[in-house]
């Protein structure tokens, strides 16, 4: 259930589901089971019989920009309010206010091509609003994006979110996820692997710290996981082993004497755990 007000994250690797799940969500792909409910008050409607009401409440920020290069961008929104039967002085007025709220007031008149990357994200997010939806679907919309670009399209979810607008977000990256989202669903080929907040799901899945360690066997490795009731598991060219609460200093100690044939580690680091943490434990894969 997406509630408004709320940011529900879809956090998986490459080819898990997210982009499949979520045109579902909206009516670009049939599901072959189950059924997609959207309310609005007390009123409610199923995709598959009542589709285009459904849809008129919803807003969709592809991965693919999607824009009419033969149209300003003051003309790409003009032209796609069309579509919900709004033209004239209303739809000029609306392409104002949502040129406003991205920041592309200056920029109304360019053409696309004097875009950069970020700035075409920031229309597409503004086409997607020229209805004033109360469902927003972001399908992973700053990859490709510089951080400073990304950080100002995170800004603009904020104030979505703050408007009450329900947002639903697909992503790979994890620092977005624990930023933006309220809640996460885990997916793996197609499932729901776990779901809850970002601090709840580390906290209770991985711990507060884990450990990336290489030149020690993992038979090594393993044996300080045991002794210490953690886990560990294969990360990168080492291993990763959680540090548990309450005896990290003491788990990190016994890393770090560690001696092969009179050597220690070759690399070990000591760092907060995250989401990539969680999804390797649950499913024994990385994001990426």
């Amino acid at each position: 259930m997406l509630r408004p007000g709320e940011v529900l994250g879809l956090l998986g690797p490459n080819g898990a589901g997210k982009t499949t799940t979520v045109s579902m969500l909206y009516g670009a792909i049939v599901p072959s089971s189950g059924t997609v409910t959207v309310y609005s008050g007390s009123r409610s409607w199923e995709m598959g019989a009542n589709g285009r009401t459904a849809r008129s409440l919803m807003g969709i920020v592809p991965q693919e920009n999607s824009l009419d290069p033969d149209f300003s961008v003051f003309e790409n929104l003009l032209n796609f309010a069309r579509y919900y039967r709004l033209s004239g002085k209303p739809a000029r007025n609306r392409a104002e206010e949502l040129l406003a709220l991205v920041k592309l007031t200056e920029f109304r008149n360019y053409p696309l091509e004097k875009l950069s990357g970020g700035l075409l994200r920031r229309l597409v997010l503004a086409r997607a609003l020229i209805n004033n939806p109360q469902i927003i679907f972001l399908d992973e919309p700053t990859t490709g994006l510089d951080p400073d670009a990304r950080q100002e399209f995170w800004k603009l979810v904020f104030e979505l979110r703050r408007q009450g607008k329900a947002i639903l977000l697909t992503t790979h990256y994890m620092d977005e996820a624990e930023r933006l989202c309220d809640k996460l669903q885990l997916i793996q080929g197609g499932q729901i692997v776990d779901e809850g907040s970002p601090v709840e799901l580390i906290e209770r899945i991985v711990g507060r710290e884990v450990a990336e360690v290489e030149g020690v066997p993992g038979v090594e490795v393993e044996r300080i996981a045991t002794s210490f009731s953690t886990w560990s598991r294969p990360f990168s060219e080492g291993f990763l082993i959680a540090l548990p609460n309450s005896k990290a200093q003491e788990a990190w100690h016994s890393l770090e004497s560690v001696k092969i044939n009179g050597l220690g580690p070759t690399r070990l680091v000591r760092r907060r755990a995250n989401l990539e943490d969680v999804f390797l434990v649950l499913t024994g894969k990385g994001l990426q």
